[in-house]
């Protein structure tokens, strides 16, 4: 059973699939180094977000058998755990995805999630309920629909542009904008 002292928030970051919603749905590319998320950035959103420390988990696949040295030690530097998962025609990085947030059903503490991916939503469901808070960060507007339903439960939804702030420059998205945020500055 959790605890009632949530004093750490769990940041934990399916990069592949940022990066894959980045390039595909967003800039209809490959992002240049300068466009991709400044992972920096995020860590320090979700500590001032819930106002904890924060444990920043990094799931990468290394089925390949390489591991990119200086991304791994860029993320190092920037106080996260790098989890680079291998395996034979498997999603390493979801089954690992997975499970972690299977196993925080146990442990006490905030639950933050980078993903747009729906291969979550009973894990992240399982986790709401309770006296932690539960977030997914990405691109609204290409999350999958369940996380939307999910807000009903407690659910909290952040933007990882607008909200995290994690990007350098703006990035070229088209998305239903609430009036009262409307800046058309952006688009001058």
């Amino acid at each position: 059973m959790v605890e009632s002292t949530n004093a750490v928030t769990y940041l934990i970051v399916d990069g592949e699939n940022i990066d894959a919603t980045l390039g595909v749905e967003v800039l209809d590319r490959r992002p240049s180094s300068e466009e991709r998320p400044r992972w920096d950035r995020l860590r320090r959103f979700a500590e001032e977000q819930w106002e904890q420390p924060v444990k920043a988990l990094f799931f990468l696949n290394g089925s390949s058998g390489e591991l990119p040295t200086a991304f791994v030690r860029a993320l190092l530097s920037m106080e996260y755990r790098p989890i680079p998962l291998a395996g034979v025609n498997q999603k390493v990085v979801d089954i690992g995805i997975q499970r972690t947030l299977e196993a925080l059903e146990q442990w006490p503490g905030n639950v933050l999630l980078a993903s747009h991916d729906g291969d979550f939503l009973p894990q992240i469901a399982s986790l709401l309920g309770t006296d932690r808070r539960v977030g997914v960060v990405g691109f609204p507007e290409h999350l999958n629909a369940g996380f939307a339903d999910l807000t009903e439960a407690g659910l909290e939804i952040f933007d990882l542009e607008d909200d995290a702030l994690c990007f350098t420059h703006p990035l070229p998205r088209v998305r239903i904008i609430p009036i009262d945020k409307f800046d058309p500055l952006h688009f001058l």
